[in-house]
């Protein structure tokens, strides 16, 4: 398809960005919503980088083949290398009017590589950015428990040879939920400004023969999610009981201190389950610089 020489492809807008500041949009253009899920495994993460294979460089150049110039999209978490997605939103701006917002779905899958699908399109209002208008973020985080787990299990989950303690590792998830300062479980190398962040979903429960950490929140910390698990698995094993499991990790999560957190989970397990939108109750207003990292 040959560019439409009138056609301008709008800056991305950055993060601290308010609404008000929004580029102005030819009439010709649409708003594409997208839903996508893909296995990190051989990915270096959502985010193009200089170096390494990225789902989000994987999905503008499928784009970019079907517009006949360049687009750039923007995706609602930023998931590191390995880190798989269920549903993950991604949105851009399109000038193709031929094309109905639901058949992109099919479009693309033909141009994207197996390990990335599109699983639906939509037209969104013409300001929708699927990062800043996100008003919660769902991860779930998969282990396989026990036994001898086969090698396609291994791929999607983190292998723990024995079985935790449900029991107490809810306790100690239920500590996190609410407004907290999460130092203690932020990379060294996270750049936000604020380390608040707003938990309202954070428990364990098995799925057929899967163990599952669910957490969610208005948006989370560089590998803040696996540090909670790695930390929670090892404080397992030394809680007496539940009441103590809780006693041990709110004096880790109160104290802000990195160093006394416990390994980061491996990238494996976790997947961005889905974003939600709407009201956001929590957290800065839309369009605010606060990060959204898995």
């Amino acid at each position: 398809m040959q560019q439409n020489p009138d056609f301008q492809q709008p800056p991305v807008p950055k993060a601290s960005a308010r609404p008000d500041s929004m580029p102005s949009r030819a009439s010709t253009l649409r708003t594409i919503k997208l839903v996508l899920a893909y296995d990190g495994t051989d990915f270096s993460g959502w985010q193009r980088q200089k170096n390494g294979r990225s789902v989000q460089e994987e999905l503008e150049k499928a784009l970019s083949k079907m517009h006949g110039h360049e687009i750039r999209v923007n995706g609602a978490g930023r998931t590191d290398a390995g880190v798989h997605a269920m549903g993950q939103v991604a949105s851009f701006y399109t000038d193709i009017q031929s094309i109905p917002a639901d058949r992109f779905t099919l479009a693309l899958n033909k141009l994207m590589p197996r390990d990335v699908r599109v699983l639906s399109s939509e037209e969104a209002p013409a300001d929708f950015h699927a990062r800043f208008d996100a008003s919660l973020r769902r991860y779930r985080y998969f282990l396989v428990c026990g036994g001898t787990p086969d090698p396609f299990a291994l791929r999607c989950a983190h292998f723990v040879p024995y079985y935790p303690r449900v029991a107490v590792l809810n306790a100690m998830a239920a500590v996190v939920l609410g407004e907290h300062d999460f130092s203690t479980f932020a990379s060294a190398q996270d750049k936000s400004p604020s380390r608040s962040r707003h938990i309202s979903e954070s428990v364990f429960f098995f799925e057929g023969e899967k163990l599952v950490y669910q957490v969610a929140g208005n948006a989370f910390l560089w590998k803040q999610v696996r540090s909670l698990v790695g930390t929670m698995l090892e404080l397992e094993r030394i809680a007496e009981s539940p009441a103590h499991g809780e006693s041990l990790m709110r004096e880790l999560l109160d104290s802000r201190d990195r160093s006394k957190a416990g390994a980061t989970a491996p990238a494996c397990g976790l997947f961005l389950w889905n974003v939600e939108y709407g009201e956001r109750v929590h957290g800065h207003p839309r369009r605010h610089s606060e990060e959204a990292y898995g």
